[in-house]
């Protein structure tokens, strides 16, 4: 059969195929990159792991308080999707847009798009990683015991939680420069993590501070992954779920317009 007569949905099936081998090269890649800095993958991956072992494992057992030890388990999921989230899309992207890198990607005849869809892919297999992690120090370590479709709800949670993050990384990378991304976010992580309960439970913090934790998008993630530690759907489920899709898109909004502005 010649290009005459073949028939009209051969090209868009092969220009599928294409975008689907690009995107995999380019996750690939990506993956390579960031598992090669450790500057990235160990506080990624290590750090949540060992403060879950210290303050969610030693310090609270399940034996004596197994509804805190669930919290404290779906607490550092949280803390573990926030990282990825942040500091693969933020860094990476102010680095690649100051090297000249975003202007190369535009060039290339790739379609919009995948070069972040490779990053946020990316994110989400981080975030997977240390979730798996975090859940098998709490089921063989901590003593967390849980029906096998609250460790599937927790997982998608860690997931598909690192996207509103992905956001506020995308929006801090088209922003700041690459030597202030690192402290920027910084600055929003720690914080934004302290102020929703993360580290101590709001009812130890200041009420003028504990009124303020609806306002950060990782009260409203960990007020999800709570509802399925304890293996019901947490009260309010629809707002959560609309304010991190409110965060998401406001912060890659902003983004996109920068990013449009400075080609």
């Amino acid at each position: 059969m010649n290009t005459l007569t073949a028939p009209a949905t051969a090209i868009p099936a092969a220009g599928r195929l294409q975008d689907l081998r690009i995107f995999l090269l380019e996750a690939r890649c990506e993956f390579l990159r960031l598992l090669r800095a450790p500057s990235f993958a160990v506080p990624t991956i290590a750090f949540p792991l060992m403060f879950y072992v210290l303050f969610g494992v030693l310090l609270t057992p399940a034996q004596a308080h197994p509804e805190r030890a669930r919290h404290a388990l779906a607490a550092f999921l949280v803390i573990g999707s926030m990282a990825p989230g942040l500091f693969a899309l933020g860094i990476t992207l102010a680095v690649d847009r100051e090297r000249g890198l975003l202007e190369l990607k535009r060039a290339l005849p790739m379609p919009a798009g995948l070069y972040l869809a490779a990053k946020m892919s990316m994110s989400m297999l981080f975030a997977a990683l240390v979730a798996v992690l975090i859940m098998g120090v709490g089921a063989f370590a901590g003593g967390v015991a849980l029906a096998w479709s609250q460790w599937l709800a927790l997982l998608a949670v860690a997931v598909l939680g690192v996207l509103p993050f992905c956001a506020i990384g995308l929006m801090v990378g088209a922003l700041a420069r690459a030597s202030a991304a690192p402290a920027a976010l910084n600055l929003i992580y720690l914080p934004m993590s302290f102020l929703s309960g993360l580290w101590v439970p709001l009812q130890f913090l200041p009420h003028a501070l504990a009124q303020l934790a609806p306002l950060w998008p990782s009260w409203h993630l960990a007020q999800i992954a709570f509802g399925m530690a304890d293996g019901a759907a947490p009260a309010g489920l629809g707002t959560h779920l609309a304010a991190l899709a409110a965060v998401g898109a406001v912060c890659f909004a902003v983004a996109q317009r920068r990013l449009a502005r400075s080609r």
